[in-house]
């Protein structure tokens, strides 16, 4: 599959769940406390560094997005897909969502405080995951935090339903903590912390906490 085909998939895909996804995701974070927890200390670590704007990258239906903005976060959201990008238009309508790829940001270099991405680099092949994570540390402010959040495991698995049983065409990547830390590194960011989650469930989650370094 070349680069072309996996993102087209991707984007098709999350075209045609969009609305399923979105009733799903919409009070998610209610049920995941130690999530909060993590965006808590990387809306600390935004701070504690100066401030200014934060990338959510593969956004969705922009409800982290939304969160890290009421905690007086300045985040805008960043998705593949136009369908995500409407709904999160329509629900969040002060907030800023764009469409883009992680693997061709288009955004300035250093022009960001800090950077998210929950559950999206799940879909990027290991390939393409380098590219990506080049396009996160050069938008990425020197010392600016890195939040990772990733499904955990040593397997992909081909996603053909989801979300209100719509069709799906996609891979799932699963990956170890210490391989993501190791390819964080390699792009140029020291890792600070992990926490994993879900440890007694068939798919397990895992948040890396990293930084730019200068």
């Amino acid at each position: 599959m070349d680069k072309d085909d996996w993102l087209a998939d991707t984007r098709t895909s999350y075209d045609t769940v969009a609305v399923s996804y979105a009733d799903r995701m919409r009070d998610a974070l209610d049920r995941e406390p130690y999530l909060r927890a993590a965006l808590a200390l990387f809306a600390d670590s935004v701070r504690a560094t100066g401030g200014g704007p934060v990338a959510d990258v593969g956004c969705g239906p922009g409800h982290v997005t939304a969160h890290l903005n009421a905690a007086g976060v300045d985040a805008f959201g960043i998705d593949l897909s136009p369908a995500m990008i409407d709904l999160a238009r329509r629900e969040h309508p002060g907030l800023r969502f764009e469409v883009g790829s992680m693997t061709d940001l288009g955004l300035c270099d250093g022009s960001v405080s800090g950077l998210l991405a929950f559950w999206s680099l799940i879909h990027v092949p290991d390939t393409a995951v380098p590219a990506a994570l080049g396009h996160f540390r050069r938008v990425l402010r020197p010392g600016g935090p890195l939040l990772l959040g990733f499904h955990v495991g040593d397997r992909t698995l081909l996603k053909t339903q989801g979300y209100g049983g719509h069709p799906m065409h996609l891979n799932v990547h699963h990956r170890r903590p210490g391989q993501v830390s190791d390819l964080l590194r390699a792009a140029g960011f020291t890792v600070e912390a992990q926490l994993l989650l879900d440890l007694d469930a068939n798919t397990p989650g895992a948040v890396l906490f990293a930084r730019r370094q200068p």
